[in-house]
């Protein structure tokens, strides 16, 4: 029989730092869309494992990752959350000046015996798209591990007929949720939870319909079929806008619900794409930050509105934030222990030893 974790994964301030080090330091970490930055110049900052992460596109074009710190004295140079840089990434304190490709272009009064620009470009961090996602990764040792794109390919495969890349934000919510980040991850892999905290959900899709699977280490998810006659998960199940370019019969009538490590929850539905980012600030603090994207051709049609979908999973979000906030004040108490999971909730087993392995 398996058990769930231990409290103090959810508790222990010294786990959380162990676990944000492991997965968020030394992981690939998804940080937003290639779509946030479509011009030279063009950047975001995403906080990362403590650490300011520019995450900007160049003049080739490129998307480039650098630590927010200027070579010069360590300032942080940019504290607007996102923005374009015009040609250049400049220190505010001495004028430090960067190019977009992280090269020290200029160092006012630095005429000293032994100073070399090219010894002092911005610190790199790793950076990789998939299917419209960025992902970075602040660890730099072992460089010669297999890339996250690989690791992704058959995920590539199978979520190719959404067509991710093509698809554009409409709306982005921001939760604060006072629970350890894996509480978040749990509720989200399995629907065992459905009949009794999502009437809404449950009228729609049959909880017990789900087709799992699991890659350690890389990702678990599976898929659930619809109810009756309805066709995406909305206020009543009625589907508004056509269909993703490139669905099969089979595909327009299912939604996959993936967790990619360690922070990315991507839902595809029909005709939309929802993604939920974890930022954990504490060991029972998390930021979650959940955006709608749909495609170019539905959001360019006079009248659009998407509020069916936004409102019911505003809905179920706040449904799904205050259980795993129940959860977290349960776990703390000096009565938990570890309980029994059932052969249902294979998913967070799988999620818990990769969790504890090594840890």
């Amino acid at each position: 029989m398996t058990e769930t974790l231990p409290g103090s994964y959810y508790c222990d301030p010294n786990v959380f730092r162990a676990e944000i080090e492991r997965f968020y330091f030394q992981g690939w970490v998804c940080a937003g869309r290639a779509g946030f930055i479509p011009n030279a110049g063009d950047y975001f900052l995403r906080e990362i494992a403590g650490e300011s992460i520019i995450i900007v596109r160049d003049a080739d074009s490129s998307v480039r990752a650098f630590y927010n710190v200027c070579r010069h004295r360590g300032t942080r140079m940019c504290v607007a959350s996102e923005g374009n840089f015009a040609g250049r990434i400049q220190c505010p304190y001495h004028g430090w000046t960067y190019g977009l490709d992280g090269r020290l272009l200029g160092a006012p009064h630095m005429d000293v015996p032994g100073f070399c620009r090219d010894e002092y470009p911005l610190n790199e961090v790793q950076v990789e798209a998939w299917e419209g996602h960025l992902f970075v990764r602040l660890w730099t040792r072992d460089l010669s591990r297999v890339s996250l794109v690989n690791r992704l390919a058959d995920l590539s495969a199978k979520f190719a007929p959404w067509r991710m890349a093509e698809l554009q934000l409409h709306k982005r919510i921001s939760y604060t949720v006072k629970a350890n980040w894996k509480l978040v991850v749990l509720n989200y892999s399995e629907c065992l939870h459905c009949p009794f905290l999502h009437p809404a959900l449950n009228r729609l899709t049959d909880y017990l319909g789900a087709d799992n699977e699991a890659a350690p280490g890389v990702y678990l998810g599976g898929s659930m079929g619809f109810r009756g006659d309805s066709e995406t998960m909305s206020i009543d199940g009625k589907r508004r806008r056509g269909y993703l370019p490139g669905l099969n019969e089979d595909e327009r009538r299912k939604v996959c619900y993936y967790y990619i490590y360690p922070n990315l929850m991507l839902s595809l539905h029909p005709d939309y794409m929802m993604v939920h980012t974890l930022w954990p600030e504490a060991v029972d603090r998390t930021t979650i930050l959940c955006e709608w994207y749909f495609h170019s051709s539905e959001l360019t049609k006079p009248g659009f509105a998407a509020d069916d979908v936004i409102d019911f999973w505003d809905t179920t979000n706040k449904e799904d934030w205050r259980i795993v906030e129940l959860s977290q004040l349960g776990i703390q108490s000096r009565s938990y222990r570890p309980g029994p999971y059932s052969r249902r909730e294979e998913l967070l087993h799988e999620f818990d030893r990769h969790i504890s392995r090594d840890a």
